[in-house]
């Protein structure tokens, strides 16, 4: 395995997000020119979310798996000039499909290419596999608001 481009810790300089939510591990791929990134997430039994997703039966919930692209499209949100102090909120989630299950040991390969980044609003097309098989498809965009608003 290659060296990340991106550590957790590094992440965490990027995203607001923090355990238990923080759902992406290291970067592994960014093509600035192809608008492209590629995040990762190794999937424990330890989960938060297994507790109550099933009981005997693990199974990484479909918001989850949204959310880990959503996190990896911030990264490469964070990483543009004049973003990276700003936070962007969920705007919509379309076309959304999950064709495989997750469960404790897994990894999640997270690609996501940007169509539109706009100064206040961004949409991409993301897609998560586990061993090449497609786990989430789903096109997000994200709006960033006023200050004031998360105040």
């Amino acid at each position: 395995m290659t060296e990340p481009i991106h550590t957790t810790r590094e992440i965490e300089a990027m995203l607001p997000h923090r355990w238990p939510f923080l759902l992406v591990d290291r970067i592994d791929e960014y093509d600035p020119d192809a608008q492209r990134i590629v995040g990762v997430k190794a999937v424990t039994a330890t989960e938060w979310f297994f507790q109550g997703h099933f009981p005997g039966m693990p199974v990484v919930p479909g918001v989850i798996q949204v959310e880990a692209l959503a996190q990896t499209m911030g990264v490469y949100v964070a990483k543009q000039p004049g973003f990276g102090d700003r936070i962007g909120l969920f705007a919509g989630i379309d076309e959304c499909r999950f064709k495989r299950v997750v469960k404790p040991g897994d990894v999640m390969r997270l690609e996501v290419t940007m169509e539109k980044l706009g100064r206040r609003f961004g949409r991409a097309k993301g897609v998560a596999t586990v061993e090449g098989e497609v786990c989430c498809e789903a096109t997000l965009s994200f709006v960033i608001p006023d200050a004031s608003v998360l105040r």
